[in-house]
């Protein structure tokens, strides 16, 4: 397709949402406000657990918590557009703003994705080293795997951005989703993306299929190790790997189906992209509390320290 005269370049995007009756719309807006509710309290009680209870001072809580402020993070830069969406006939947002809110999606979801493999890796340390397991994870190695983590959702991210940025946009408008993202933005484009749509798919689509599968590979060893030759702590071992397991699956599976082809459309597509960006991050405090037993007894004593402060302030 040969490029076209940009005589109107687009200046905003309009959001098709959901296209419901009043009534749904009013549904949807209740549920997914309880849903970011719950996200902001799970995650920041992960948060404030792991900072005050020095039970949690550990490698592992430490990634955790920084898993934590991630869908914290991810959660507010999504779901407020679609709350919005739902309550407001509104539905326009700047172009400026649309590649702003893109940058930011991808930067914190791209850390997001590479603190999971540190968190595996971390893992594989403590079964395969557990004598040596804090002297290899030192606070500055970790330190470094977070920074190293939040560096690389960075240059994901720009590298997206620089992708996008050069092309000529003259409409439509219009993006069949809730909140702007590189698959819908693409479209509007007046070029044929066919070779941006490859290198997009291969920063992000591709790396996202290389990590889940060294994950899974990584997690099978893991467990296997464990199922053999791991007698003290077995059980706790076989939790929390579990766990990083289904929380990697949540996370990998709606983001390969999203970014790991050509970006044409499908009717789940918005499903999947509220299932990735808006209920992902309320089921991962779900999967690490509920099947942490140290977490929910080191929040049990959060919440026992809260209380007991204000019967005594109140006495």
């Amino acid at each position: 397709m040969e490029p076209q005269n940009v005589t109107n370049p687009v200046t905003e995007f309009v959001l098709l949402g959901f296209n419901h009756s009043l009534k749904v719309q009013q549904f949807l807006f209740t549920a997914f406000f309880i849903v970011y509710v719950m996200t902001c309290l799970g995650n920041i009680t992960i948060l404030t657990t792991v900072i005050i209870d020095y039970h949690l001072h550990t490698p592992m809580y430490f990634f955790l918590a920084n898993l934590a402020f991630t869908d914290f993070t991810e959660s507010s830069v999504n779901t407020p557009i679609l709350l919005s969406g739902l309550i407001s006939q509104h539905k326009t947002v700047p172009f400026k703003e649309c590649i702003l809110h893109m940058f930011f999606f991808h930067f914190i979801g791209g850390a997001h994705i590479f603190l999971l493999a540190v968190m595996a890796a971390d893992r594989y340390v403590a079964i395969h080293k557990p004598l040596q397991y804090l002297t290899i994870m030192n606070r500055e190695l970790c330190l470094g795997l977070v920074a190293g983590s939040w560096a690389g959702g960075f240059i994901h991210s720009a590298t997206q951005i620089a992708l996008l940025l050069p092309l000529p946009y003259c409409g439509p408008n219009t993006l069949d989703n809730f909140h702007c993202d590189v698959p819908q933005v693409l479209k509007v484009a007046c070029i044929d993306t066919y070779l941006t749509e490859l290198l997009m798919v291969s920063n992000g689509g591709l790396l996202l299929i290389v990590i889940f599968v060294l994950l899974l590979v990584s997690y099978t060893v893991i467990l296997v190790k464990i199922r053999r030759q791991v007698t003290k702590g077995k059980h706790k071992a076989l939790s929390t790997c579990i766990a990083q397991i289904m929380a990697i699956s949540i996370t990998f599976i709606p983001g390969i189906f999203i970014y790991a082809r050509p970006f044409k459309t499908f009717e789940l597509d918005k499903v999947v992209s509220i299932f990735f960006t808006v209920l992902v991050p309320v089921l991962n405090p779900m999967v690490y509390t509920l099947r942490n037993t140290e977490m929910k007894k080191a929040i049990r004593r959060l919440v026992s320290r809260v209380l007991f402060s204000g019967e005594k302030g109140i006495a």
